[in-house]
């Protein structure tokens, strides 16, 4: 969990802004893409960008997840989850409140919903998969 947080303090830098992503990133897909236009290009940068947001802290959620279900092994699932969820939630915030202080950045409580949503999501999928393991292999999985 620390390794993820600690990416995500790196990529709320000013050197990994929209202003200085986009030159290396329409390099590599139009690598495989080919040319985009400029126009494309702001719509294809801006939904990469938000995905990386999505599935960073989709993982973060995961790695929360399991630190409390290792933490507190005879807890429920849904305060394990709850707690993974609020801890993700945290980080989000703490990471969008920086980012409102840089010059060439934004924080966004728009962000802070869709990290959080990556997380719940991901949680969510762990949930439904553990509910389909036979109950011998599963782990507290109610």
């Amino acid at each position: 969990m620390a390794v993820g947080v600690c990416v995500i303090a790196i990529e709320s830098t000013p050197d990994f802004g929209s202003d200085h992503t986009s030159r290396p990133l329409r390099w590599l897909v139009q690598i495989f893409c080919g040319q985009i236009s400029n126009a494309t290009w702001e719509i294809v940068h801006h939904l990469i960008r938000k995905t990386g947001h999505f599935l960073g802290y989709g993982v973060l959620g995961l790695t929360w997840l399991r630190a409390w279900r290792m933490t507190l092994p005879e807890t429920r699932f849904l305060v394990q989850a709850t707690l993974a969820l609020v801890g993700t939630a945290l980080v989000a915030s703490c990471d969008e409140w920086h980012q409102a202080f840089l010059p060439n950045r934004t924080g966004s409580p728009w962000d802070v919903l869709l990290d959080s949503c990556g997380a719940a999501i991901m949680v969510g999928v762990t949930w439904m998969f553990l509910r389909l393991l036979p109950r011998t292999q599963q782990d507290n999985g109610d």
